[in-house]
């Protein structure tokens, strides 16, 4: 007699990818509520098995398409093989139903699907002991209810005032900054930068941080000047920023030497205009050649 490396998941499998076992299944176990709305005349067996490899001795998983009365649906059955059912076992399915949601978005749909999660449970401990409703895995469900089933809080610094945001104690300084980063003239904020640097004490880290930042995507920085104004405001971390803006001077030396270089100016002219050392020009038309 054959034996089978998984017998649990082989006789699953077996039967449940007839798509008309799996219909008369589906019909007589569904809700009713939830079987009225699916057209299982579309059912079929799609690919994508979301339980993680170490648990797949303990359950097996297949996911249905079918067309359902809001659009296309998934119906995601997981059966439970395991001696001892698992508590978490619901919030497992909500992670699975998710996977097979990302699994439909990755085939080039816009919106998200319903995906119907169903338990099939064989274990020797019956009745099933475990709530199948993923909330009751908090210690307070009513809680994590009111949390995820209401719109997730919302910190849109765009439509912050300026002043209001200035009053946010030590994350002032990074919500201003990303608020105006992408404005056509970002050198106007550098005194308010100045002012949030000395009153939010940003660890010098930080403050290498932001001006790496802002020299990277505010496009329309005056490095420089920036960052001179920025110094002479700033009395805490004035080293710190001219160490950063000598740097952005000299790659825009560097920059200017390779404009230099691609016209075909001699190198010696070129240290001599920008300043740099013979090596350091050499170094340059080397890379660029």
């Amino acid at each position: 007699m054959k034996t089978y490396p998984t017998p649990h998941d082989s006789v699953f499998r077996k039967f449940f990818s007839d798509v008309s076992v799996a219909k008369d299944f589906l019909q007589l176990h569904l809700p009713p509520a939830l079987r009225d709305m699916c057209d299982f005349r579309t059912l079929v067996v799609t690919s994508g098995a979301f339980v993680e490899r170490n648990l797949r001795p303990l359950f097996s998983d297949i996911l249905y398409r079918l067309q359902t009365t809001a659009g296309a649906g998934y119906i995601y059955c997981v059966i439970e093989h395991q001696s001892s059912a698992d508590k978490m076992m619901a919030f497992r399915m909500l992670r699975y139903c998710l996977l097979a949601m990302q699994f439909h978005l990755e085939q080039g749909n816009k919106e998200l699907p319903l995906v119907i999660p169903l338990l099939f449970y064989h274990g020797p401990r019956s009745p099933y002991p475990y709530s199948t409703r993923w909330l009751d895995c908090f210690p307070d469900p009513a809680l994590a209810q009111a949390l995820y089933t209401q719109a997730f809080p919302l910190v849109d610094v765009t439509v912050i005032p300026d002043e209001e945001i200035k009053t946010h104690r030590k994350a002032a300084l990074l919500k201003y900054v990303q608020k105006h980063i992408r404005e056509r003239d970002i050198n106007l904020r550098q005194q308010d930068i100045a002012q949030l640097l000395e009153s939010a004490q940003p660890s010098k880290e930080q403050v290498l941080c932001l001006l790496h930042y802002l020299s990277q995507v505010a496009n329309t920085l005056d490095s420089e000047t920036f960052f001179s104004n920025l110094a002479e405001n700033t009395f805490c971390y004035r080293e710190e920023i001219m160490t950063i803006a000598e740097h952005m001077k000299y790659l825009g030396l560097q920059e200017a030497a390779l404009k230099m270089l691609a016209l075909g100016l001699d190198r010696a002219m070129v240290a001599q205009y920008t300043g740099l050392s013979d090596t350091e020009v050499d170094a340059l038309a080397d890379s660029a050649a």
